[in-house]
C-alpha cells in the first residue's frame, strides 16, 4: 500500500487563541454604573455612530468606494479579542515566508506578551476602525463603551457631544479605507514587509551571546526612557527596518491628523462644545493627572510616538489645505503612490509640489 508524505501545516508564531483569553482575562474591567446608565451609554453610542455617518461625508468631500462599516459597542475584554484577530489576520501566512525554528513555548510566550500589551491598552482606547477581518469584509467600527464613559466623566463634558466628537474621528477612519479600497492591503503588505524582516533579525539576536543580548536589550530600554522619542522596539532596527518603520508611521500620521482635523472641522453647530472638549482632550492626551509610572509606561508602549503621529498628521493636513484646498487634500487618498513619505508629514509643501505640481 502506497504512502502519500505531506509537509506539515507550518504553525504560527503566536498562539492567538491563548493570546485573546490571555488578554480578555487581564484587560481591567472599567468603571461601574447603573444598568439603566449602561444601556443609555450603549444606545448613545451607535445613534451618535448612526448620526456622524452624514457629517463626516459632507465634511470631507471623499466619496466611498465600499459599503460603511458595522458598528459594534463593545466592552474592553472584547475589544482586546478584537485586536487579536486583526492581528492574527495582518500576519496571516508570514510563517511560510520566515518559518520560526521555535516551539510551542515560544508560541505561547508570545500570546502572553501579546496578550498583556492588549490589556494594558484596553483602558485606554475609546474607538477604532478596524479594517483587517477574519475572512475579509468591509471593516467593522469598535467603540469601547466603558473608555468613552470614563473618559466623559472624567473630563466633566457632556456626554452627547463627546460621543458624537469620538464618532466623527472613528467614522472618518472609515471612510478614509472606503474611499481608498487599497489602503488596507497597502498597509497590511508593508507591515508584513517589515514584520519579515524584524522577524530574521530577531532569529539572529536570540542566537546571539549573552552580552550582546544584554546590551541590545539594554540601549533599547533606556533608549526608550529618555527623551529621545524612541520607543522600545527602535532599539532593535537596522537602518533599512527603521526607514520602513518611518514609511508606515507618516501614513499613519496622515489616517489620525486627518480624523483629528475632521472631527473639529464639523464646528459647534454640531458639536455645540467640541472646542472645550478639545481643550480638554489634549490635556487628557498629555498624561494630565497620571502617575509617573503610567508616563514610563506609556512611552515603553509607543504611546507617545502615538501622540506625536495625531499632531504630525494634523499640521500635515492644515498646511496642504491651506496649499490646495480640502479637495486638493483629497488626492491622497487616490492612490498609494500619493501617500505621504515620512519627509512630507514634516515638509508638506514638498507633497505638494510632487502631486499637484
Amino acid at each position: 500500500m502506497a504512502h502519500t508524505s505531506s509537509t506539515p501545516a507550518t504553525e504560527p508564531a503566536v498562539d492567538w487563541p491563548a493570546a485573546a483569553r490571555i488578554a480578555a482575562r487581564l484587560a481591567p474591567p472599567g468603571p461601574v454604573a447603573p444598568r439603566g446608565q449602561l444601556h443609555d451609554l450603549v444606545g448613545g453610542l451607535r445613534e451618535a455612530a448612526d448620526t456622524a455617518v452624514e457629517h463626516v461625508r459632507e465634511v470631507t468631500r471623499m466619496a466611498p468606494a465600499a459599503d460603511p462599516a458595522t458598528v459594534v459597542v463593545v466592552d474592553r475584554a472584547s475589544w482586546a479579542r478584537a485586536n487579536t484577530q486583526s492581528m492574527a489576520t495582518m500576519v496571516d501566512g508570514i510563517e511560510e515566508i520566515v518559518p520560526p525554528a521555535l516551539g510551542p513555548a515560544v508560541q505561547v510566550a508570545g500570546a502572553a506578551e501579546v496578550g498583556a500589551v492588549l490589556a494594558l491598552l484596553s483602558g485606554r482606547v475609546l474607538g477604532q476602525f478596524d479594517p483587517y477581518l477574519p475572512g475579509g469584509g468591509p471593516g467593522r467600527l469598535l467603540l469601547v463603551a466603558p473608555n468613552v464613559l470614563q473618559a466623559e466623566t472624567s473630563m466633566g463634558v457632556p456626554a452627547r457631544d463627546f460621543r458624537l466628537w469620538v464618532c466623527l474621528h472613528e467614522q472618518t477612519h472609515a471612510w478614509q479605507f472606503a474611499a481608498a479600497p487599497w489602503m488596507a492591503d497597502h498597509l497590511r503588505g508593508r507591515t508584513r514587509d517589515l514584520v519579515t524582516e524584524l522577524t530574521r533579525t530577531s532569529a539572529e539576536l536570540a542566537r546571539a551571546r549573552i552580552d550582546r543580548k544584554i546590551a541590545v536589550v539594554g540601549k533599547a530600554l533606556l533608549d526608550a526612557l529618555r527623551e529621545r522619542g524612541d520607543t522600545l522596539v527602535d532599539g532593535f532596527l537596522t537602518p533599512d527596518q527603521k526607514d520602513a518603520l518611518a514609511d508606515i508611521t507618516a501614513v499613519m500620521a496622515l489616517l489620525e491628523g486627518h480624523a483629528d482635523v475632521m472631527m473639529d472641522a464639523v464646528g459647534p453647530s454640531v458639536v455645540p462644545s467640541v472646542r472645550r472638549i478639545r481643550a480638554r482632550f489634549e490635556r487628557r492626551r498629555d498624561g494630565e493627572g497620571r502617575p509617573a509610572f503610567d508616563v514610563v509606561l506609556r512611552r515603553l508602549l509607543g504611546m507617545d510616538a502615538k501622540l506625536a503621529q495625531y499632531r504630525d498628521g494634523a499640521a500635515f493636513v492644515r498646511a496642504v489645505e491651506r496649499a490646495v484646498g480640502r479637495d486638493g487634500l483629497n488626492a491622497v487618498w487616490a492612490e498609494s503612490a500619493n501617500l505621504p513619505s515620512a519627509r512630507e508629514i514634516s515638509d508638506p509643501r514638498a507633497w505638494v509640489r510632487r502631486v499637484h505640481g
